[in-house]
């Protein structure tokens, strides 16, 4: 990524057209703070430094999100299908779809809402600037992303489905409601908090955008 730091007035074609473009706030022109993207109020250049790596850190936040975000409504909605469609077609006593409305609302409301705070808060660490700067062309989901969010997904539809089908059998039924087997609702029950802390387990995995181990160890 090209970054020129420059205080003149003759200055400013090459400020518009570098990717970011500094000036300095108290020594530079105003044509030249016009032209930039980002000014240095104190002239001081370790406030460069300053503005890379809470870049980089604001940038890896919106990843981390992101790919929480994507596993989340990849395996609810694979889960949610499946289950609709198996007990449409089977006539199954249990509920039409194993995540409810109510359910899916309170995931996207407060859940979501929870784990963006929780991941927006990791503070910059050195080890951001030793990396090698993000081209213009680079994906905001990469290879390593995709891997994780898939993985994460698929073990998430798994559980949850193998407690939906096999789970009235681990459990006897306790009367009824509504006129059903209370084993469906039940079941419906297992399965949410079981979906609910494969979320937590999965945002703490968010906290690592490669496919290292050490999701405790801010990158």
């Amino acid at each position: 990524m090209l970054t020129i730091l420059i205080d003149g007035t003759n200055d400013a074609p090459a400020l518009s057209s570098a990717d970011v473009g500094f000036s300095m706030g108290i020594a530079g022109t105003e044509v030249a703070k016009e032209a930039s993207d980002i000014i240095l109020m104190d002239d001081n250049f370790a406030s460069l430094v300053k503005a890379v790596v809470w870049g980089r850190c604001v940038y890896d936040a919106i990843r981390k999100f992101l790919q929480f975000q994507l596993t989340v409504n990849v395996s609810a909605v694979v889960i949610a299908v499946v289950t609709a469609l198996y007990t449409t077609v089977t006539g199954d006593k249990k509920p039409v779809s194993v995540l409810t409305a109510i359910q899916l609302l309170w995931v996207n409301l407060i859940m979501d809402t929870l784990a963006a705070l929780a991941l927006a808060t990791d503070d910059p660490t050195p080890e951001l600037l030793k990396r090698a700067p993000s081209k213009k062309s680079n994906p905001m989901v990469n290879t390593a992303m995709s891997a994780q969010i898939f993985g994460q997904a698929l073990y998430q539809i798994v559980i949850c489905l193998t407690l939906y089908f096999a789970g009235p059998n681990w459990w006897p039924p306790v009367g009824s409601m509504h006129g059903q087997p209370s084993y469906g609702y039940v079941t419906a029950t297992v399965v949410f908090n079981t979906f609910i802390f494969c979320q937590i387990f999965n945002e703490i995995n968010c906290r690592s955008l490669t496919k290292g181990l050490l999701i405790f160890s801010v990158e």
